[in-house]
């Protein structure tokens, strides 16, 4: 039996001659790319990489070394494809994404729509985005919002993405898909919930305690120590506070935000009774146009993979060997079709960079009805 440095340097022997090997393949898959820019053809063909995998495997002589060639050329031929798209972004050959840079997003003189009512956390996040002469309106629904702007009733929509605590709003997700509709801007509010109550209004006085169910939850610890109180869940926190203003009636509370409390005319009778000092809602800036902002940092993207071992993986590598900085994945099942997802994806850069282009070729070619959401 030889020994073990014996072995590890037969091991650096062959390894050397993969690596010279590599480069060699390398080489080859560039002048492959230059003719497929000269001759105007796609880079990823699915069938002939199939036909090779297939072929490469057989010459193996047992299964886990098929299974081990399989899986390594499939990586050889996705660093070959990389290279053949970066060198199609140096060669102006990728072609332009269909969006419009801009300095900034206009704030005046446009009409806005946002979900819920007047005090509503969404009603907070526009006013602080858009500033507090903004022309807007609201609707009940989500969906009614996006409707609103892909029919040209406003020109932007402002709806909640997800929360701090409570996690993403998986119809907001779900809605990006269905409609053209592009995030260009986001605002980020935190859910200060305070009890709020008619001016004057004791602690004593109170026998009933209105808001949505998430935020009595949120405030359990504060609402333990008045167990003599009544809780009941309402629609939403606005609608809540405005129920008490309404009916002028000191034996009921809301909770709600400090904004809220503006917006109706009630008095804070407690501050900070939420359960997390860092529960935030980041909320979205939806507009019908693709346009992005020249500065803006984050896109936001979304797509389906073939339904076979490696396809997200492989989706994944695009990101890595450009380089770029993936900051959040989330997966939606796809209506109609069992066990398939659909993956929602954020990472850093503007689709200026070339290595945000050279990246966003590749997951067009391999993944299924890439979408891109948005830049801002």
């Amino acid at each position: 039996m030889r020994d073990l440095l014996e072995l590890r340097d037969e091991i650096d022997r062959i390894d050397k001659n993969i690596v010279e090997l590599f480069e060699e393949r390398m080489k080859i898959s560039e002048e492959v790319a230059r003719f497929k820019i000269a001759n105007g053809r796609k880079v990823f063909d699915k069938d002939r990489e199939q036909s090779k995998l297939n072929t490469l495997s057989s010459l193996a002589h047992n299964d886990f070394n098929k299974h081990g060639v399989n899986e390594l050329f499939q990586q050889i031929m996705s660093m070959s494809r990389k290279l053949q798209y970066q060198l199609l972004e140096q060669n102006g050959a990728a072609g332009r994404l269909p969006f419009i840079a801009v300095d900034d997003i206009e704030r005046s003189n446009v009409r806005v729509v946002y979900q819920g009512v007047e005090g509503a956390y969404s009603h907070a996040a526009m006013r602080e985005y858009f500033g507090d002469d903004v022309n807007c309106f609201h609707v009940k629904k989500w969906r009614d919002a996006m409707e609103a702007i892909a029919e040209g009733a406003a020109d932007f929509a402002v709806l909640p993405i997800e929360n701090s605590s409570a996690g993403i709003v998986a119809d907001n997700y779900d809605l990006l898909v269905n409609f053209e509709n592009y995030i260009v801007g986001e605002q980020v509010i935190r859910c200060e919930h305070a009890l709020l109550g008619l001016p004057g209004t004791q602690l004593s006085d109170i026998k009933k305690v209105y808001s949505h169910q998430q935020a009595l939850s949120q405030c359990e610890e504060f609402l333990d120590q008045h167990r003599e109180w009544q809780q009941i869940p309402y629609d939403n926190t606005a609608m809540a506070v405005k129920k008490v203003a309404e009916e002028k009636d000191r034996t009921q509370a809301a909770i709600g935000s400090q904004f809220a409390a503006q917006i109706f005319g009630l008095e804070v009778l407690q501050e900070h009774i939420y359960y997390n000092e860092k529960n935030s809602t980041r909320f979205i800036v939806v507009t019908n146009q693709r346009i992005f902002r020249r500065d803006a940092q984050k896109i936001s993207i979304c797509f389906e993979v073939p339904h076979r071992s490696g396809s997200l993986y492989n989706i994944l590598s695009h990101f890595i060997y450009n380089n770029l900085n993936m900051t959040k994945i989330e997966s939606r099942p796809i209506h109609g079709r069992n066990w398939e997802y659909r993956f929602f994806i954020d990472f850093d850069g503007n689709l200026g960079d070339s290595a945000v282009k050279n990246a966003l070729r590749g997951i067009r070619e391999e993944a299924i009805n890439m979408k891109i959401l948005g830049n801002y």
